[in-house]
């Protein structure tokens, strides 16, 4: 489903999790925006969802992850390291990663074992760390940027990118049930929620149909995109189960999924 005038695009590039699946990479989400191109985690198999989709490494513009599992990060190394490689082209516009506390130090220490295979020039490469305890935001050329602490790991944080026409899409990374989620995401056009379980299995840090269909509907989004399915999910009826609590447009993720 293609929106031709809006001005945050979406595409879900991986809408899977640790498990390895043909039909659904690890999770990461492609926005463009105002000419730019920005990627929110990076789990297997992102690098080739983006060829699918015409994009390369050189791309992007900036790298935002929600936390530090493998499976939303695995593949910032093979990202790095292909933006290294230079034989037809390379990388003239900075690259930017955002993350919360503690990314700093989580990216020094892959430098320490892949060394310069992945280390980027400082006027290439800029690292930011976003508040894991308060909301944060930040200003970019033609979008913006507003985080709050999600209910998963110490680092793990949502995002919600606005545009200045006041189109607003949220990214919600891994999480449990949380009022900074619906805080977050009041009156956003789009909510990208992670469901990873069906509501009688729900685990301990991650959301199910009906908690996540709730969080939507307390805030109001005008669509729920329910993502980060584990293989159990097709077992049951997903969408039912959101039905519960949320009756806005529902749209259950697929890798290369446009929105």
């Amino acid at each position: 489903m293609t929106y031709v005038f809006s001005p945050i695009t979406v595409t879900i590039l991986g809408s899977g999790t640790c498990v390895p699946s043909l039909r659904r990479s690890s999770c990461s989400v492609l926005m463009e925006t105002s000419g730019k191109k920005l990627l929110f985690d990076a789990g297997a198999g992102t690098l080739r969802r983006m060829l699918e989709c015409g994009v390369s490494v050189f791309d992007i513009s900036c790298i935002f992850f929600s936390h530090f599992h493998p499976d939303h990060t695995a593949e910032l190394v093979p990202f790095l390291f292909a933006t290294k490689y230079s034989e037809h082209k390379s990388r003239t516009t900075p690259l930017t990663l955002i993350a919360g506390k503690g990314f700093s130090a989580f990216y020094r220490a892959l430098i320490q074992v892949y060394g310069a295979w992945i280390e980027l020039d400082a006027d290439i490469l800029s690292v930011i760390e976003m508040d894991t305890q308060s909301p944060d935001h930040l200003d970019f050329d033609q979008f913006s940027v507003s985080t709050r602490p999600a209910s998963h790991n110490p680092e793990s944080i949502s995002y919600r990118v606005g545009s200045p026409s006041g189109y607003s899409v949220v990214y919600s990374g891994d999480t449990d049930y949380t009022e900074n989620l619906i805080t977050l995401a009041e009156n956003a056009h789009i909510l990208i929620c992670e469901c990873s379980h069906p509501d009688e299995e729900k685990v301990q840090g991650h959301l199910c149909p009906s908690l996540a269909g709730g969080i939507a509907a307390s805030a109001g989004v005008h669509k729920l995109v329910l993502t980060h399915f584990y293989p159990r999910c097709d077992a049951f009826d997903i969408e039912k189960e959101c039905r519960k609590t949320y009756k806005g447009e529902l749209v259950l993720a697929e890798d290369l999924m446009r929105l």
